[in-house]
């Protein structure tokens, strides 16, 4: 009789171990653990809201030949967002962000509702009235552009 014991090759049975098996889960479980994850779930938070906390955004004014040129950078922004008041000679640019999150367990009933809300505004002081009907604004790329015509006013004349 031989000794040679029969070959487990043909058992299916036996789980077929992966070359990289403990890798992976070593990897899972460093990117699970509390530090990564809480790093990891700042930077989603970061690139969910276009503005932190407390801040606020860029905006620049230049007078040109015959108009004002106001440029707010907004990345991240959609145009539905961004809204534009002019009032006298003050021109205000606001940003509002509403978002809705809506967690939901396997049975599809909601068990938690989160809602997010934003709101910047800048307020822009020109020195003179600004009349609203030739004002132009474009959006682009997350680049706000308006442009307010400078006005001639009424010119007068000191009497002796």
């Amino acid at each position: 009789m031989s000794s040679i014991l029969p070959s487990d090759n043909n058992n299916p049975k036996k789980p077929k171990s992966e070359p990289f098996g403990e890798l992976i889960k070593s990897m899972n479980d460093f990117f699970n653990e509390k530090p990564v994850k809480g790093f990891l779930q700042s930077i989603d938070d970061f690139f969910k809201s276009p503005f932190p906390s407390g801040s606020g955004f860029q905006v620049d004014t230049i007078k040109t030949e015959g108009e004002y040129v106001i440029s707010a950078e907004l990345p991240g922004v959609k145009r539905e967002q961004i809204h534009i008041n002019i009032a006298a000679n003050y021109l205000i640019i606001s940003v509002e962000n509403n978002e809705l999150e809506t967690e939901e367990d396997i049975h599809s009933r909601v068990y938690r509702n989160k809602v997010f809300r934003q709101q910047f505004s800048k307020t822009i002081t020109l020195p003179q009235p600004i009349n609203e009907k030739k004002v132009k604004a474009t959006y682009r790329d997350g680049l706000l552009k308006i442009q307010v015509p400078q006005e001639k006013g009424n010119v007068i004349e000191i009497e002796d």
